[in-house]
């Protein structure tokens, strides 16, 4: 049985922060084509970075060999270098202090453990076609909300 390959790419915006937030995600598998996007309407920029790769996760029907593509060095930090320190000191930082999107951080990594994730960190506003269309995405989801 071959796991299907996907190529995610994604992208959170805010208007001022905390204020009106959107999340964006771009899904790539086969030469289809998914988007994703959407908003809240007091967020932060860090929270849509996270909820933009939590919905695009949760959004596959089975699990999958999955790249994702952020220009969130927050979001890519968290999960490849400080998530395993917090799950061991009960979800708290270095500095002993609770860590921050505490409940989106665990969604995250709940909908990473179904699938096979490598991360790739890509500079925002730079001409990468997913990247742009993730960032595309989150601003669309923030203006569809305050029409």
């Amino acid at each position: 049985m071959s796991t299907k390959n996907v190529d995610i790419y994604t992208d959170g915006a805010c208007r001022g922060n905390p204020g009106p937030g959107g999340w964006g995600a771009s899904l790539r598998y086969n030469g289809q084509q998914k988007d994703l996007f959407g908003s809240e309407v007091e967020s932060t920029n860090n929270r849509m970075e996270l909820m933009a790769v939590i919905q695009a996760l949760e959004s596959l029907t089975r699990p999958c060999t999955v790249k994702i593509f952020t220009d969130s060095k927050y979001v890519l930090d968290g999960m490849t270098k400080w998530l395993p320190n917090w799950k061991k000191k009960g979800w708290k930082t270095a500095a002993k202090k609770p860590v921050k999107n505490v409940e989106l951080w665990q969604r995250l990594d709940a909908a990473v453990q179904v699938n096979e994730v490598s991360w790739q960190w890509v500079k925002g506003h730079a001409g990468d076609e997913g990247n742009e269309c993730a960032d595309a995405l989150a601003n669309r989801g923030i203006d569809e909300m305050l029409r």
